[in-house]
């Protein structure tokens, strides 16, 4: 065995690629030579089951080797180790696909069992309209666009009615090159179809009526390695459609790209490496969202914040990140998933090539699955290219059950309650098509019209366009009709199997040459992997089946020549710019085909399918000019437009919510504290010189001198903003004082909004710091002491610092705690309470009887599909509940509930018997399929369960102040332990500062968070980040010095 390792590949290429005929090159004669030995003859089974079953050209090669040595014994030997080799590598994959369909008849079961409780729970029997159509499903009717949507009779039509709404929407797409001209599409596999998708929606939704600004949000990238425009924060694509009375559009509208910087600045990250950093740029989105939401209130907005409309997330990534920003906002998030996680792990099992844990290694994929979950339990709308993705894809996911949406959604129509159930609706709007470089022709050009541009010894004309030219050098007869394929690289696309079918079928390479327009390339050595092994394979297939002459595949095109190679295409007869298709039967081409009737559908692993059905297209010109008109009669329903069209419908149909504060909120007037420096210089020949910090006695008189020079020489900007900063200054000195020492007035009437709003930086500890009961540590009221100090020595920004404290327990034991070590609540600007659930500013918000009430705001904010009646019986039967095999006993409970610990927004648990506590991942993945959302957490050394909602969290709150008091997230430094809550490694994540105190918490909850086969921590957060610093004690100077590090580090940033 040892030395034959090198076989290994082509064992799994014969097990991959299935039987199929062998041609000439069979090596079968001289294989049979070898002697019969008396009993299995691993020669002859070889022969007969293997090598006469597959057609590999390098494989035959080895077998010659073999035949070739003199030794009939090494022969033999040597075939006999192969044949064994077969034979195991045939055994695992029997095992790994025995193992994936014991797997998926397990979650069949377990999403069956979900959808039966939630239905039993909601208590009311199915009518007829919860039996309705399948969801997605199409109205079909006797015109192609009724036949092609999904029946929107219900809704209101997007239409110019809506020109007067001036809408902000935010589309992300993180990964891949992304840039409005001359697209690197095909450079690697991050920058492809998406890219092109992403740019050209942006183009159009700013041009429809009632669109005044779309951004697309994407990664800043200024690395060496790509050109420079990628790291331009701003690129314009459109400034929109001019207006038609010559009315001034105004300055900010139009498309953008917007580039945020996260992860390593000088590094091109493939999007397998972004997951670390998503929370990065949340934070980075979410500044460009909130200043761009202001800019556009004194536009368009009479002063109020232009809020987006909508954010709409592509792919996993963008996903995760958008479901963090709707959710910080309060906007309604879209998603599309372009390709799913689920469906590409159970395609890699199958093939049995890897394992789970290595498919997870490469691919991050478990990551990618749960970003795709959280997706699921944000979106209001889920868009999707087919009928198909939604029923066979998104129907693998635990957050999308198809008959419990439709049930959920038929109720939801008739007002009856759901007890906090959801699911996301699911529509189909098929991609847009830029047709502006389409010019619509009755009859395909004459053979004459080619022949006027290429001599008959194949030279070109110059008037020909340049890809023309790159195309046509390919073959010997240009004249022929033309099959044409584009795509990237990529072993999904096919494309070996189209080059095979066409080398092999005689007839058609008679009447056909065939053109691959593969991405662009330099080295075929300096691409990634998968492309190179794709071209390579091409390359090699060329040669074998002699297709110099007949095959053309340029190195390089623009996106601007992709019309220009359509044209040569209708010139070439075999396809016009409304190209009958030949298409896989699986997915979006059998919705295309449905609408458009416009060419042949086939298996896409069927060669002879692919082959008889282009020579049919090619051969038969009746049946090719059907399909070319057909294609042009109903391809408008493809255009952009329409889709968007269709889309604001839909998007017009969401629940639409954003931001609306209770109480209102006066201009922030930070700025105006800021700029007290340069207001003064203005007036410096007045001869002023005041010390914000002395005593306010030692100024009256310099106070009431500078407003009598204001007045007489000052004009009325100026005098407004010396009058506004003298009203600071004559701040009672109590008031004063105690703003410099960071406590603040029991008098609400005197602080009518928390010193949140003031603060220039917000020290926030998150000290998960608890004994074996569950109680904070008494040694917890030291280390905060020692951080008040630490803070408070630094006398250059101790006035702007405040503190906050975010912690598990209520605000009960948070209080008698906290007084415990003689420590005042209002030495905090803040209090998030019950793990995020509540939100207090000691100081403000007091009722009548002298106590606090949370934020009302915040309370409203997170309130969204919030279930807490079905939450609370259904966790509670999770948690008593155990899985045996394919059923559920009960056992003894093992939780109780802790009604101290809860409020209107937590749910709380005591957890009696930690063996027998359920991991976050998997109660979180059996509420999914119950419908259930929630944001579910263990705290507190492992001895409460925490329900909260969706949007609420510790790391939340953080945001929320973000938006609602104007507290940069960069402002804010979290202290935290070496372990904590689950919701641990969200506080990490960001642009914020981190410093981590060694030694202070000695045990959390973390061994509760994820089942084994999840993903790993670092694929949340960077530990490595330049914004994270550490203590080695827990000393007023150690901290002093972590906070200093990790401030002089962030301003390297």
């Amino acid at each position: 065995m040892a030395g034959n390792q090198w076989i290994n590949g082509y064992l799994e290429a014969i097990l991959h690629s299935g039987a199929s005929a062998i041609d000439e090159h069979k090596p079968v004669p001289a294989l049979a030579v070898v002697p019969d030995r008396g009993h299995f003859n691993p020669t002859k089974y070889f022969v007969e089951e293997v090598v006469s079953g597959v057609d590999e050209s390098d494989l035959y090669r080895t077998w010659i080797k073999v035949v070739a040595t003199r030794n009939s014994r090494e022969r033999s030997s040597r075939l006999e180790n192969m044949c064994w080799r077969i034979w195991h590598l045939a055994r695992k994959k029997k095992q790994l696909e025995w193992e994936g369909v014991q797997r998926l008849a397990h979650r069949r079961w377990e999403r069956e069992q979900g959808r039966r409780e939630a239905t039993e729970d909601m208590s009311e029997d199915l009518s007829e309209g919860e039996k309705g159509d399948t969801v997605g499903e199409m109205v079909i009717s006797e015109t192609p666009r009724k036949k092609f949507q999904r029946n929107i009779s219900n809704l209101e039509i997007w239409s110019d009615d809506n020109k007067g709404k001036k809408l902000y929407i935010v589309l992300v797409s993180l990964h891949g090159l992304v840039r409005g001209e001359n697209m690197e599409l095909g450079r690697d596999s991050d920058t492809g179809g998406q890219v092109k998708y992403v740019v050209e929606l942006a183009k159009a939704l700013a041009m429809m009526p009632g669109v005044y600004r779309v951004d697309l949000f994407t990664r800043q990238i200024c690395s060496p390695d790509v050109d420079w425009s990628y790291g331009e924060p701003t690129e314009m694509l459109t400034s929109g459609p001019e207006d038609a009375d010559g009315n001034d559009v105004g300055e900010s509208r139009g498309a953008y790209i917007i580039r945020i910087p996260f992860g390593p600045r000088d590094k091109y990250l493939y999007k397998e490496l972004q997951w670390p950093y998503i929370q990065e740029f949340v934070d980075g989105a979410l500044a460009h969202i909130l200043n761009m939401s202001r800019v556009l209130g004194e536009q368009i907005g009479g002063g109020q914040p232009v809020w987006p409309y909508v954010i709409h997330g592509h792919y996993a990534d963008a996903g995760d990140s958008v479901a963090l920003l709707s959710g910080a906002l309060n906007v309604p998030m879209v998603l599309t998933g372009h390709s799913l996680g689920r469906n590409k792990l159970e395609q890699l099992l199958k093939q049995g090539r890897q394992s789970k844990e290595d498919i997870n290694s490469t691919y991050k994929i478990m990551r990618r699955i749960e970003a795709e979950e959280l997706s699921l339990d944000a979106a209001e709308l889920v868009i999707t290219s087919t009928k198909q993705e939604i029923e066979e894809q998104w129907g693998l996911y635990d957050g999308f059950n198809v008959k419990l949406e439709k049930v959920l959604r038929a109720r939801a129509r008739r007002g009856v309650n759901c007890h906090g159930r959801y699911m996301p609706r699911m529509v189909v709007i098929p991609p847009g098509m830029d047709f502006s470089n389409v010019v619509a022709q009755e009859d395909p050009p004459e053979a004459d019209d080619l022949s006027a541009l290429i001599g008959a010894d194949g030279s070109t004309s110059k008037a020909m366009p340049p890809m023309w030219s790159e195309v046509m050098r390919f073959f010997s007869n240009p004249h022929k009709p033309m099959i044409l394929a584009l795509s990237r690289p990529d072993p999904k696309k096919n494309i070996t199997t189209l080059l095979k079918a066409f080398g092999e079928c005689r007839p058609l390479r008679e009447l056909a040459n065939l053109t691959l327009i593969m991405g662009n390339r330099d080295d075929i050595d300096e691409m990634s992997s998968g492309s190179a092994s794709v071209l390579t394979t091409v390359l090699k297939m060329i040669d074998k089946y002699d297709l110099y002459g007949l095959v053309a595949y340029p190195k390089h095109h623009k996106q601007s020549d992709v019309p220009e190679i359509y044209r040569l295409a209708a010139y070439t007869k075999a396809a016009a710019h409304g190209l009958p298709m030949v298409a896989t039967k699986n997915g979006g081409p059998v919705d295309i085909h449905q609408a458009l009737n416009n060419g042949l559908l086939v298996d896409p692993h069927d060669q002879q399918a692919i082959a008889n059905a282009l020579l049919k297209l090619v051969s038969e010109k009746s049946l090719w000019h059907e399909c070319r008109k057909n294609g042009w009669k109903n391809i408008h329903l493809f255009s952009w437009p329409e889709h968007c069209r269709t889309y604001l419908t839909r998007v017009a149909a969401c629940r639409m919510r954003h931001p609306q504060w209770q109480t209102d909120t006066p201009t922030d007037d930070n700025a105006a504290e800021q700029s007290l420096g340069d207001s003064l210089m203005d007036v410096q020949d007045m001869s002023l010189r005041l010390s914000v910090d002395g005593e306010k006695s030692s100024i009256n008189g310099s106070v009431e001198e500078l407003e009598k020079e204001v007045a007489a020489k000052g004009g009325p900007e100026l005098q407004d903003q010396v009058k506004r900063i003298l009203t600071k200054i004559r701040k009672p000195a109590q008031e004063q004082e105690e703003f410099e020492t960071g406590k603040k007035q029991s008098d609400n009437a005197l602080n009518k909004y928390p010193a949140l709003r003031r603060r220039r930086r917000l020290i926030a500890i998150a000290l998960d710091c608890y004994n074996s009961e569950g109680d904070p540590d008494i040694k917890m009221i030291q280390v905060i002491q020692e951080i008040f100090n630490a803070v408070r020595a630094d006398s250059q920004n101790t006035r702007s610092s405040g503190f906050a404290l975010l912690t598990a327990l209520p605000l009960s034991e948070t209080d008698k705690f906290l007084k415990s070590g003689n420590i005042q609540l209002t030495e905090f600007d803040a209090l998030v309470c019950s793990s995020g659930s509540e939100v207090y500013y000691p100081g403000n918000y007091i009722e009548d009887d002298g106590k606090m009430y949370p934020d009302p705001d915040y309370a409203s904010h997170i309130d969204y599909r919030w279930g807490h009646e079905g939450l609370k019986k259904t966790i509670w039967k999770l948690m008593n509940t155990r899985d045996v095999g394919d059923a559920s006993e009960s056992f003894s409970s093992c939780i109780e509930e802790d009604v101290t610990s809860s409020n209107a927004h937590c749910i709380s648990y005591l957890i009696k018997d930690p063996t027998k506590a359920k991991k976050v991942d998997d109660l979180r993945q059996k509420l999914r399929m119950r419908g259930l959302r929630c944001h579910l957490m263990y705290c507190r050394n492992s001895t409460r369960i925490q329900a909260i909602p969706l949007l609420a969290s510790r790391a939340q709150a953080l945001r929320y102040f973000f938006v609602r008091w104007g507290l940069n997230v960069a402002s804010i430094c979290v202290i935290l332990g070496e372990t904590g809550d689950t919701d641990y490694e969200e506080l990490i994540s960001g642009t914020h500062k981190t410093v981590i105190m060694k030694g202070v918490v000695e045990r959390g909850s973390e061994d509760l968070l994820r089942t084994a086969g999840s993903y790993p921590k670092d694929d949340i957060v960077s530990m490595e980040s330049p914004l994270i610093a550490y203590t080695n004690g827990a000393e007023a100077d150690d901290i002093s010095r972590a906070l200093k590090e990790v401030s002089k580090s962030s301003a390297g940033l």
